[in-house]
């Protein structure tokens, strides 16, 4: 088995819809605006902002993904997940360790994230990569519930 973090590419844009599409699902949560916007265009909404989007592959199969945007005081993680047949395999921090490295890379001072308290296993991830909570904040997202950040 070999697995590897690599750049999304024009051709991975119907996997990110799907894999972003069933992990909303499997939360239960609804597909909101925001949501909608960066699954149908992640050229415009990461990409073209200067941004960075990961997909995580297994033998040449595309089973995760992760984004960053740029924020005013540094970037954010967006989207990330990794399907249920490759969960366990340490893809999740790899895709992290993407992160970190293409924000420092741009100078970024920390990376943010905001999700859904009822998403235990990714806030244990979180924390031990180095997350700090913070506290409640406006967010276009009903189902954010939990704000973490991570120093540069």
């Amino acid at each position: 088995m070999s697995v590897s973090i690599v750049d999304f590419r024009p051709d991975h844009a119907a996997v990110w819809a799907q894999l972003n599409t069933a992990w909303l699902a499997e939360g239960g949560f609804a597909v909101e605006a925001k949501d909608r916007l960066a699954i149908d265009d992640p050229q415009g909404v990461f990409l073209n902002k200067g941004g960075r989007i990961f997909i995580a592959e297994r033998d040449g199969e595309a089973v995760g993904c992760c984004a960053l945007v740029p924020t005013d005081d540094g970037v954010e993680v967006c989207k990330m997940t990794v399907t249920p047949a490759a969960r366990g395999l340490g893809l999740a921090r790899r895709l992290l360790e993407a992160c970190e490295v293409a924000a420092r890379v741009a100078g970024a001072g920390r990376l943010y994230l905001e999700t859904n308290s009822a998403l235990t296993p990714a806030i244990a991830l979180y924390e031990s990569f180095g997350f700090i909570h913070l506290p409640a904040r406006p967010t276009p997202y009903a189902r954010a519930d939990v704000f973490m950040e991570k120093r540069l």
